[in-house]
């Protein structure tokens, strides 16, 4: 069988091959945009809390504390070794191997009894380096002042100190801070009921007026129902929807999964002690005009020494002179066209061939002028 294509099929295969390579070269762009929720918010009541200690670190190569300089190292040795049943009251400690430490770590959510956390170890007397200590037991508390972990075990210290006879030092990173991996054994847990709960909040990590709507919008939208609600641009509330089959946790296992386009205002953010500029993709300027020229000024001595005649009983004396040259280069006006996306605008920006530090004083000139539609926030 011959098969006949006319012009009028190859025009509807040609629109139909067109609309399909469009939508395919466009969905990964949709689909970068878009974030999960779980990851634009916060759960209100799911949080780290955090645990600080007070400890002794011991086997110090002569690096530790000066018992003379550091009263509470000593007195912590003393009380610790009286627990021990060593009386040392009254005598003339001068080891150098001891050092008093303030030990910290986070506490995850619903962490529970019997797991372990990373800690965080720093010297708090005079110790020269923590290298080749061991932290004895040491009880860290919350803000409560309860124990809920307890801490112990061997220091890694990345950094390290070297000193020679003559006085000379190598260093390198921080030699009084260390680290203990799963060095704290959680003693208490925090007790929270989120599969109980019928409402919750939802803490938007960039506040925002247009985001916290598009997450409302989305968590509805999936449920069929007004389950979400904005409250504020930092909030969006989060009920359990009357006759819904699993507890809080599903819920939220069901709603963090979806996708939302998050918004945010034109911000441009200049770090001028690096030269580092960042712009948002909602920055917008006017069309504008910008000229930009560099002023050099050298200045260059070269001084001349002026002898004596012979038998003169003269002096030898030096004369200076100077030599100052001024070089400016030329400014041409570049058209920066309004409205245009981000890439149009670092493009005339960067026709005019300006480095990042004047490309600064460039985009605070825009706004000085109120063509730069953007906030700007210095570093």
């Amino acid at each position: 069988m011959t098969q006949i294509i006319t012009p009028a099929f190859r025009l509807v295969s040609a629109a139909l091959m067109f609309g399909l390579i469009s939508l395919w070269c466009a969905w990964p762009a949709q689909a970068f945009a878009q974030s999960r929720i779980k990851d634009l918010v916060q759960i209100e009541g799911v949080r780290d809390n955090q645990l600080i200690g007070y400890g002794i670190v011991v086997g110090l190569p002569g690096t530790g504390d000066g018992l003379r300089n550091s009263p509470f190292t000593k007195q912590s040795l003393e009380a610790m070794l009286e627990r021990m049943g060593v009386n040392t009251r009254e005598q003339n400690l001068q080891t150098k191997n001891v050092a008093a430490v303030m030990v910290t770590a986070s506490l995850p959510p619903f962490a529970t009894q019997g797991t372990r956390l990373d800690i965080s170890v720093s010297a708090f007397g005079d110790a020269k380096s923590l290298e080749g200590g061991t932290l004895l037991v040491t009880p860290m508390m919350g803000a409560d002042g309860q124990v809920y972990a307890v801490a112990q075990g061997q220091l890694t210290v990345g950094g390290f100190t070297a000193t020679g006879n003559s006085g000379t030092s190598v260093s390198r990173g921080v030699s009084t801070n260390g680290r203990i991996a799963n060095g704290a054994l959680i003693e208490r847990e925090l007790h929270f009921d989120l599969a109980g709960q019928t409402e919750l909040r939802l803490a938007l990590r960039n506040p925002d007026f247009t985001t916290a709507r598009r997450i409302a919008n989305a968590i509805n939208t999936n449920l069929g129902v007004a389950a979400a609600s904005v409250e504020n641009p930092s909030t969006v509330v989060l009920s359990k929807p009357i006759g819904y089959p699993g507890d809080m946790v599903s819920l939220i296992g069901r709603v963090e999964r979806l996708n939302v386009t998050p918004d945010q205002v034109a911000k441009i953010v200049v770090d001028e002690a690096s030269g580092i500029v960042v712009m948002g993709d909602n920055v917008r300027v006017s069309t504008v005009a910008v000229a930009q020229g560099n002023l050099t000024v050298s200045v260059q001595e070269t001084p001349l020494v002026s002898q004596p005649n012979p038998l003169s009983q003269g002096e030898t004396t030096v004369v200076p002179r100077s030599s100052v040259t001024v070089e400016e280069d030329k400014g041409d006006l570049t058209v920066i066209r309004g409205g245009v996306p981000l890439r149009d605008l670092v493009e005339g920006l960067n026709s005019l061939g300006v480095n990042p530090r004047d490309l600064i004083q460039i985009l605070q000139a825009l706004k000085a002028s109120g063509a730069l539609q953007a906030d700007i926030e210095v570093m």
